[in-house]
């Protein structure tokens, strides 16, 4: 980088490369060195980036295609790690010039005046990226450029003359990555201009038209519901898009979890002071995958990855605020807590008919409930099983501490010693737990404790109630009875 003119740069035999030949000779030595590009970016291992390596290596403009939260545009910023670290361009250029291929009035000016003598200066890779959310009022003017009056009239040019152009964003991308999001909200004259940029290397504007053979790697992002919502892509530019990756949501609760974990945004005194038991940890995964299956949820709209990471904070949170209420110094993530990631779930779920009339919070806590049941089964037997088995049923003592009329209230009031007061009233449920986790701490003890009792209540044994705060159990059939009562105590009001 010490090279500050074009004949140093000439001396030590500086080779000038097409952008999408420097990602594929640098990708080469990565795939060779067994080295890993795209850092942070976890379940496309034997998916996605697999094939936007085959991409690169072809030298590929790329669609990356998925629902929202799929780590599309993330991966796009990454590719700038395969860019050399730094490279030389024409000094005073607004298009960054290639020194041994300059495309612009003012280099090519520049270079026949001075020759060798053409001051270079250095561009770092993290400047080679441009990125431009594609919105409806997006304009020609803002993607390629538009004729400037008032450098015209100040440099006392006619509107033919190449210098009155104000390049817009895509060749000020020359020589880097251009990335362009939600590419189908583009208005359908924009995306024609775009194509006739990649295709025939020539710029029109006002009438002016200017061949400059731009040098860029393009990526494009698009959600397949803005296909049929709001717009769709150009048939001549899509055919001009080589390659289409499909990206997708996690495969499995493990997978989610990773990415949630890196991405939860924490504070040192939350990882100090509250403890997270994986079980918790697990269930804020399994509320994503509950989601992308329910029927209340638009499935074309999808469930980010940002649900969860959102939820998790929030969780910790609730802990936290617990903790500072109740004065302690320390404290765990109870089942009760999940109470206060509702309103993360509901600011990210995009509900059909069937779920608006439901709500959204009584569509997520539908989901907590579910995920609940779906995580039951791996730590404790099928109540319902246990209940029509002929061997005895470890849930009985329990259940029946309930009908003799019972209940119990778990709520963000309580301290920890509070917590473990309220739980160890219920007979056979502390025994419960240490008969099929011996090997528990106390605290993940009376987590599961806490879990025995929303599991009944999920799997119809016990009655659950939100209170503020909170969950409260009671007996399933008491409930039920309080409840016919009552209506017909409504019904004598109302005659």
């Amino acid at each position: 980088m010490q090279n500050t003119t074009l004949g140093e740069l000439k001396n030590i035999g500086y080779k000038s490369r097409s952008v999408k030949e420097e990602l594929r000779e640098n990708l080469v030595k990565v795939l060779r060195d067994k080295k890993t590009e795209f850092e942070g970016i976890i379940g496309y291992d034997e998916t996605v980036i697999p094939e936007l390596q085959t991409a690169i290596l072809s030298r590929h403009n790329i669609l990356l295609l998925g629902l929202r939260g799929q780590a599309k545009t993330r991966i796009a910023r990454l590719m700038v790690n395969l860019l050399d670290e730094y490279v030389p361009y024409v000094a005073g250029s607004e298009i960054f010039d290639d020194p041994m291929n300059p495309i612009s009035w003012y280099a090519k000016n520049e270079i026949a005046t001075k020759g060798d003598n053409t001051e270079i200066a250095w561009l770092h890779r993290s400047e080679r990226y441009t990125e431009k959310l594609a919105t409806p009022d997006v304009t020609v003017a803002d993607l390629i450029g538009d004729v400037d009056p008032i450098k015209a009239a100040t440099l006392k040019l006619t509107y033919n003359d190449e210098r009155v152009i104000h390049f817009g964003l895509i060749p000020r991308a020359h020589r880097s990555i251009f990335v362009i999001n939600e590419l189908p909200d583009l208005q359908a004259r924009i995306q024609v201009a775009l194509f006739n940029m990649l295709q025939e290397k020539d710029i029109q504007i006002r009438g002016f038209k200017l061949r400059l053979p731009l040098d860029i790697q393009f990526v494009f992002t698009a959600n397949p519901e803005d296909y049929t919502n709001r717009g769709s892509i150009v048939t001549p530019l899509k055919d001009r898009i080589e390659s289409q990756i499909l990206t997708h949501y996690p495969k499995s609760v493990e997978i989610s979890r990773k990415i949630t974990f890196q991405e939860a945004k924490l504070t040192t005194d939350q990882k100090a002071s509250i403890e997270a038991d994986g079980l918790v940890k697990d269930l804020v995964e399994q509320i994503a995958f509950e989601a992308r299956k329910s029927e209340y949820i638009d499935q074309k709209s999808g469930v980010s990855a940002r649900l969860t990471i959102s939820a998790y904070e929030n969780l910790i949170s609730t802990a936290e605020r617990r903790m500072l209420i109740s004065g302690e110094k320390n404290t765990f993530v109870r089942l009760s807590d999940l109470a206060g990631i509702i309103p993360a779930i509901t600011g990210k779920i995009e509900l059909v008919y069937e779920g608006e009339l439901e709500g959204p919070a009584h569509v997520a806590t539908t989901l907590i409930g579910k995920a609940v049941k779906t995580m039951f089964a791996r730590y404790f037997p099928d109540p319902e099983k246990a209940k029509k088995s002929k061997t005895a049923n470890p849930y009985t003592e329990v259940t029946e501490w309930f009908t003799e009329g019972h209940n119990v209230d778990v709520t963000d009031t309580l301290s920890n010693a509070q917590y473990k007061k309220v739980l160890m009233l219920v007979p056979g449920l502390y025994d419960l737990v240490k008969k099929f986790h011996p090997k528990l701490s106390e605290n993940q003890t009376l987590l599961l404790m806490e879990f025995v009792l929303h599991g009944l209540a999920e799997y119809s044994q016990l009655n659950k109630n939100f209170l503020n705060g909170g969950f409260g159990f009671s007996d399933m059939f008491g409930s039920l009875f309080n409840a016919e009562f009552d209506e017909e105590e409504d019904e004598d009001d109302f005659r």
